[in-house]
Formats: structure tokens, C-alpha cells, sequence
């Protein structure tokens, strides 16, 4: 479809109706039938479209795989709480985390292993740090934050081994052979690094504002630790044996076997070492890791004679309570397939012809950052940016690597700033705030990296 206005009418919906609703929920939905409406005009072809657009949406194999994924690893650590492996794992820690800045520490340091995906990373370490907020002065909006500071901003940043990079890759690349530019894509990629200006400031910022800012006002549950400790009963209870080790082995099973199966699927398609873990299906290394992991895990749970009936049951309950944000995600994947629809990406491109030579980097930032507030996809952004970009700064002899790392970096900021986001839902979903709330809290640190990041855009060009 052309793009016109109308695309756009969508995301309106979305944040009025959020806005008002205080919930995220009922605009996606809303936002999404509307959408649905204008692809097919009327009263039930259009409920009709709406609902096709979800089962779309749950049925593409990427997307699917999330699912698994992210139900999968809930089920894990509904075994790991069970069978003492968070209590245990508490029990080690707290004798060194005292403070805030000492789980920031941890935080951060958790980085090393978890860096595969934000998915990955998120659903890994929330469980594990909401568990030490019963004595540490944190707000759960503030550790969630924190997580995902360390987590989309520094993994844009590293070229090899992520979920991210072939696709990043082969953004660039087709935006290469758009314009019949000979160069390496991969090589491009690691020049652009340095000008993800977003990604770098959000690093800096995010930290410092989790560890400097004192909010005046805070919801009471926030601090209440004893709502944090009937919500995580089943973590720390008494009754149950503190065992580190039920936690420590399925993590760094699934850590390893997820770098392992990435460079070993990248090797069975005749790449070499390095290569391999840029051209390799990560999604699919992470879902076969974990798969992995749980029988281990069922294994290590009968040998300690543990129930398997309770193991099972225990996996199933902790995997349904992700039920909530997978039906989120599953509406957000459709309502950007709507607006895809409506020709939304071609609204944007066919609206920047205004923008003066020399100021295509930053520009391109500001608009994909509009962009990937509004659709709240940092892949969707890159998507469409990205052929656009490239074709500008070749038009006007721009710095490619700059307008490049523009692009990613707009990218980041729908991924951080937009309640849209999947970052942003699950990662609520898995402290227990709410969505909208919690992406207003983020917004103000991330429209600080939005100005810091457009003037360095802007004086970057005229250096380069």
C-alpha cells in the first residue's frame, strides 16, 4: 500500500489510549484494530484481519522461536527457585551485595556471559536481582533500568556472537548493493562501532542516573519489602534448601552451550572461526542451548530425588506467567505488521527529501529515532532506515560509517525509550511494574542521550 498519513494513525491510538488507560495493553489492541480497519474497511473484516495479523505473527519462525525461548526459560527458573537453586544463589551473593552500587557491579558484570541477545540477557538476570532487592536500597524500576542499560546499548556494540549481527550485517549490505557500492559489509559495520553515539551515551547516563538520582516521589510498593518478599516466596522460603548450585550449573549451561551451538552452526555452513559466529542462526543456537539445559536440569532434579511430577508442575506454572507478555509481544509483532501495511515505512522515506546535505547524519538519527519510538522495534527501524540511509549519504558524499552508525543508533532509542518495546514488556512483566510507568521513568535519561547523540551526529559531519 502507499504510504500516507493514515499510517500513522495507528501508533496515535496506541499512545492516547495508553496514556489514558495508564496500561499498554488496551492501545496495542485498539491501535491494531484500528490499523486493521483501514487494510480492511469494515466491521468484522476488519476484527477479522486484526485477529489474522496475531496468528500471523505467532506463526513466523523467528517470532516463534522468542516464544519457546522466553517460555522455555521462565519454566527454568520456576525449576531453579524450587529446587533452592535462587535461594541458594541469594545466599552466596548477599554476603558481598550490600548497596546499590555493589549490584550495579553485578549487574554489569553478568554482562559477560549473557550477552547473546537482550531476550537472553533480561530473562537471565531479572529473576536472579529482583531476588537481592529484599536488601538492597533499589526500586525495581531502577534495576530494571540497570538491566536494560547493560543490555541493547552494549550489545549493538559488540561485533561478534550476538543475535544481532548477521542481521545488522545484512542490513548494511542491502543497502550497499542498493546503491552499487563495492565494500566489505561486515568491515563497514566495525567502522560504524564508534559513531552508535545513542548506544555509548546510554551506557554512561543510564548508570549514572540509576546510581545519582533520588526520586521524590516513589510508589510505596516500590520499597515495601515485604511485597517483594511475598512476591518471591517460592525463592527464598524457608523451607527450602539452599542450593547455589541448582542455579549456577543450568546458567552457565545454558551461557556456553549457546556460544558453542552458535559457532558450531555457523561451521557447518563452511564458515571459519570468527565468521561462523557472524553468520550463525544465534536465535536458534539459544533455543537448542536451552532445550539442552532443561533436560540436564530435570536430570539433575531426579538425582537429587526431587519430584518429577512437582519438577514438571513447577516448569509449567513459571512458564505460564510469561503468558502475559508473550500475548503482549504477539500484538506489538502485529501491529507493526499492520503499519507495514499501510505502507508506513514508505510515509518516511517518501518524506525526507527536504533534508540538507549536511545534515544527513544527525537528521537520519532523529527521524529513525521517531521511527523506532513509534513502531518499538529496533530490527523494524534498521529494516527500514537503513537502504534509505545508505542511498542518502552516497548521494550527498556523506561518511557512510557515520550515517550507519546514525541508523543502528536510532534503532537503540525505540528499543530503550518506547513502551512499545519488547525489551520494555518483558522485562515488566518480570519485575512486576507496570509497562507504561515504567517506560515514562526511562525517558527522560533517554531523551538526554537523544540531544547528547544528535549534536555529536551534527558535529561529526562537518569533521568528517
Amino acid at each position: 500500500m502507499e504510504g500516507s498519513w493514515i499510517a500513522i494513525i495507528p501508533f496515535i491510538v496506541v499512545i492516547v489510549t495508553a496514556i489514558k488507560t495508564k496500561q499498554v495493553f488496551p492501545g496495542l489492541t485498539l491501535g491494531l484494530i484500528v490499523g486493521a480497519y483501514f487494510v480492511e474497511p469494515s466491521l468484522i473484516g476488519g476484527i477479522e484481519q486484526a485477529a489474522q495479523y496475531i496468528v500471523d505473527s505467532l506463526t513466523d519462525i523467528n517470532n516463534l522461536k522468542i516464544i519457546i525461548f522466553l517460555y522455555m526459560f521462565s519454566g527454568l527458573v520456576g525449576i531453579m527457585k524450587a529446587s533452592g537453586g535462587i535461594k541458594g544463589f541469594v545466599e552466596l551473593t548477599s554476603k558481598k551485595i550490600n548497596t546499590k552500587r555493589e549490584a550495579i557491579l553485578l549487574t554489569w558484570a553478568s554482562t559477560l556471559g549473557t550477552f547473546s541477545a537482550p531476550s537472553f540477557r533480561i530473562v537471565t538476570v531479572a529473576p536472579i536481582m529482583k531476588a537481592l532487592l529484599q536488601k538492597i536500597n533499589m526500586t525495581r524500576k531502577e534495576l530494571a533500568f540497570m538491566i536494560e542499560t547493560s543490555t541493547q546499548p552494549v550489545i549493538v556494540l559488540i561485533p561478534i556472537a550476538t543475535a544481532f549481527v548477521g542481521y545488522m550485517v545484512s542490513v548494511i549490505e542491502m543497502g550497499l548493493q542498493n546503491q552499487g557500492i563495492e565494500a566489505d559489509p561486515y568491515s563497514m559495520f566495525i567502522r560504524s562501532i564508534p559513531f552508535n553515539f545513542f548506544a555509548i551515551s546510554m551506557i554512561v547516563i543510564g548508570t549514572l542516573f540509576v546510581i545519582f538520582r533520588h526520586p521524590k516521589e516513589i510508589d510505596q510498593d516500590e520499597r515495601d519489602p515485604e511485597r517483594i518478599k511475598d512476591e518471591d516466596n517460592t525463592s527464598v522460603a524457608d523451607d527450602i534448601e539452599a542450593k547455589p548450585w541448582n542455579l549456577i550449573i543450568p546458567v552457565s549451561l545454558v551461557i556456553i552451550l549457546t556460544l558453542f551451538l552458535t559457532w558450531w552452526d555457523g561451521n557447518q555452513q563452511g564458515y571459519g572461526f570468527f565468521q561462523a559466529f557472524i553468520e550463525a542462526d544465534v536465535l536458534q543456537a539459544m533455543v537448542v542451548a536451552l532445550f539442552i539445559t532443561l533436560l540436564i536440569t530435570v536430570i539433575m532434579q531426579i538425582i537429587q530425588k526431587n519430584s518429577l511430577k512437582n519438577t514438571i508442575h513447577e516448569f509449567i506454572e513459571a512458564g505460564n506467567n510469561l503468558m502475559s507478555v508473550i500475548l503482549l509481544l504477539a500484538v506489538v509483532w502485529g501491529l507493526s505488521s499492520v503499519t507495514e501495511d499501510l505502507g508506513f515505512s514508505t510515509f518516511v522515506t517518501n518524506n525526507v527529501d527536504w533534508v540538507p546535505a549536511m545534515l544527513i547524519p544527525p537528521v537520519m538519527f532523529l527521524i529513525g529515532s521517531f521511527v523506532s519510538y513509534f513502531i518499538g522495534s529496533s530490527w523494524g527501524t534498521w529494516g527500514i532506515l537503513m537502504p534509505l540511509g545508505v542511498s542518502l549519504a552516497q548521494a550527498a558524499e556523506a561518511s557512510l560509517p557515520l550515517v550507519i552508525g546514525a541508523v543502528f543508533a536510532s534503532g537503540s532509542f525505540g528499543s530503550i525509550a518506547s513502551p512499545l518495546s519488547d525489551n520494555n514488556n518483558t522485562i515488566a512483566g518480570l519485575l512486576n511494574i507496570n509497562a507504561m510507568q515504567y517506560a515514562r521513568y526511562k525517558l527522560i535519561p533517554a531523551l538526554i542521550a537523544l540531544a547528547i547523540s544528535a549534536v555529536l551526529y551534527g558535529v561529526m559531519t562537518f569533521i568528517l
